[in-house]
């Protein structure tokens, strides 16, 4: 019997074990950390009772993963909810631009900009299913669907703040902004519309969903079905030398490229490792966790409804701030994202107390303290937030890093997406998956598709492994 050791209990780590055990394989997980989950854990922090994501916290490519859906994750236990309002992105003038999952619906309430909204994003709304398949796998391949890729195509290599000027109100082009600014990039660069094209035809597609219970929900629900497959998963196992790793036929790694390259790297062909030597990691996020008494005060009653706020001003706002932290300066006001998941799971929340989960873009290994500038930024567009604090718990680059290694300096989405590294990471190779070490495989967010807790870096990653030992892989994961 093939045997595999997976490094890594996140996502990836725990999707890649799924492929395998499916397929035949003996599988053991190792996890670092006492619990699993990665960057999709959650749990109580300063105040009883109140449940916090620990990082990930909204999921239209999670529930929306094809793998996830062959798997059923809802046979053991995970539940979605969906909040009533996507996302939000205020102006300081009152107007508001609104996300819901309805295009139709987000097209009626842009006014003007409606009809073009839907020109936009309605084509790769309708036909997301077969787009993304050939979008959520290595570039260097044969598309499946060609017509509609080449549609999708001119739109993508714009850079994003191109495809925002194409709107002719405000709140249209700082929706769309907020959007793409989940890049965690400059936005005045080629391809930065592609990831906001994508996460908006998601959300359209399948909304801005939480789990119930916190995102570790998703990943105890996969530890269950892996379990369930045959598969064994241990915890507190810190790996820093590969001879720490139990022999096996495979081995998959759901690690950043720095820690690959550092357990493998001697034994790579020098081009190979040269290219992981080269992989640039991403800016940094810093994390603020409130406990609030109430509702956040939005002065527009659309926030108050909606799952995600994007904090940010005008769509040139957006793109200077984003320009000024790429070149290391943190500006007065930064982009902030804001989720409210207790609007669509009130079981977050303890009595009249609820958990408010924020975080803003910060410089590359941002050393200092953003606390105030992320409660600076909401009280902008929410005056009397501060007087409802109840606690508050900061979380900056080193401690991100320390809470997941694989976030190295605070990079949360796996490597910068820019240049090149957005569509040929972590390498340009037909799989992007072999480390070139036999029987090695990288399954982390550092290979295709990239960040997302929709597992399918694991699920190319395993069957790359599985087709490495002669093993047709059951495709299943509505990837054929």
């Amino acid at each position: 019997m093939t045997t595999a050791v997976v490094v890594g209990g996140g996502p990836n780590g725990l999707a890649a074990g799924l492929q395998l055990a499916r397929n035949g394989v003996e599988v053991t997980v190792l996890e670092a950390k006492d619990r699993i989950g990665g960057g999709a854990r959650s749990g109580e922090l300063e105040v009883p009772g109140l449940i916090h994501d620990y990082c990930s916290a909204f999921h239209p490519l999670g529930v929306g993963s094809p793998f996830w859906q062959t798997v059923g994750l809802d046979r053991y236990g995970l539940q979605w909810a969906w909040p009533e309002i996507d996302c939000t992105h205020p102006l300081d003038d009152g107007d508001v631009g609104v996300l819901y999952q309805s295009i139709e619906q987000t097209a009626a309430g842009l006014g003007v900009d409606g009809r073009r909204w839907e020109l936009a994003f309605g084509d790769v709304v309708r036909n997301f299913d077969t787009l993304a398949p050939d979008l959520m796998r290595p570039i260097v391949n044969v598309p499946r669907h060609p017509v509609q890729l080449g549609a999708f195509g001119p739109r993508a290599l714009l850079p994003a703040t191109w495809l925002a000027r194409w709107f002719r109100t405000d709140a249209a082009r700082a929706l769309f902004s907020g959007v793409a600014a989940h890049a965690f990039t400059r936005l005045d660069v080629p391809l930065t519309a592609a990831l906001g094209i994508m996460i908006t035809a998601s959300g359209h597609r399948f909304g801005w969903p939480v789990a119930v219970g916190g995102s570790g929900a998703i990943t105890t629900a996969a530890a269950a079905a892996l379990t369930d497959m045959g598969g064994a998963i241990e915890t507190g196992l810190m790996i820093s030398d590969r001879s720490q790793i139990p022999d096996a036929d495979l081995v998959l790694l759901d690690l950043s490229a720095a820690q690959v390259l550092a357990l493998y790297g001697d034994q790579m062909p020098a081009r190979i490792a040269r290219a992981y030597g080269r992989y640039r990691i991403g800016s940094s996020a810093f994390k603020v966790d409130f406990a609030i008494r109430g509702d956040i005060p939005w002065r527009n009653a659309e926030s108050t409804r909606a799952g995600t706020v994007h904090l940010g001003g005008t769509a040139a706002e957006v793109a200077y701030t984003e320009k000024q932290r790429a070149a290391g300066i943190l500006v007065e006001n930064p982009f902030v994202l804001v989720g409210q998941q207790y609007l669509a799971d009130p079981s977050r929340s303890s009595g009249e107390i609820n958990p408010i989960w924020s975080y803003a873009h910060v410089p590359k290994g941002f050393g200092g303290d953003a606390t105030e500038a992320v409660i600076g930024q909401i009280e902008r567009f929410a005056p009397g937030f501060r007087d409802q604090i109840v606690a508050t718990t900061s979380t900056g680059t080193v401690a991100l890093e320390q809470y997941n290694p694989n976030y190295a300096a605070g990079d949360i989405i796996g490597g910068a997406n820019n240049r090149l590294q957005t569509v040929l990471r972590p390498r340009l190779a037909l799989d992007p998956y072999a480390t070139g070490v036999d029987g090695v495989f990288v399954c982390s967010q550092t290979a295709p598709p990239g960040a997302g807790i929709h597992g399918l870096c694991g699920f190319h990653a395993a069957n790359s492994a599985l087709a490495s030992v002669g093993v047709q892989p059951d495709m299943t994961g509505g990837l054929r």
